[in-house]
């Protein structure tokens, strides 16, 4: 994908931000929602969301496996939680979670932005390995899953 390319997905779900806030900045459960990530862990000492803290995510789309080690760059409790992937010490995508008060709920939405121009093995393998045609489109799709997943473990949750 190239530089500047974004895509998002939102949904409503019925528990204070806070308390969606805490479920998604819970990286270890990150396996739970995503379509793509299958394991999260704080790394480096980190144990829970704080800027400059850092995560290891595993992630597998069809028998591709990838890692990578975020830094979270904002944490603002119940309001925006966000981290940038690197690829080749440059930042490559920014992810963020922004929380919004609605109804007596939250508005959640998810988006990403490309940072940097994906790097031409990536993108061959996007294409040709897993088989993508539409990167932007696919992690819409996951996003979105993603996002109807939390909505389903929180408000099953609800007390």
């Amino acid at each position: 994908m190239k530089k500047g390319t974004t895509g998002s997905a939102s949904i409503h779900i019925d528990a204070a931000p806070e308390k969606v806030y805490a479920v998604v900045t819970d990286v270890t459960r990150m396996g739970e929602w995503s379509p793509e990530t299958v394991k999260g862990e704080w790394i480096d000492g980190a144990t829970g969301p704080a800027v400059g803290a850092r995560f290891k995510g595993t992630n597998r789309k069809g028998f591709v496996r990838w890692s990578t080690k975020p830094r979270v760059v904002t944490a603002d409790e119940g309001c925006e939680f966000a981290f940038v992937t690197e690829t080749g010490g440059k930042e490559q995508t920014k992810w963020c979670y922004r929380f919004e008060p609605d109804a007596g709920g939250a508005n959640v939405t998810e988006s990403f932005e490309m940072m940097n121009d994906v790097p031409g093995i990536i993108s061959f393998a996007e294409k040709h390995i897993m088989r993508i045609k539409d990167r932007k489109a696919d992690l819409e799709k996951g996003m979105q899953a993603t996002l109807e997943r939390i909505k389903a473990a929180v408000e099953g949750s609800a007390s």
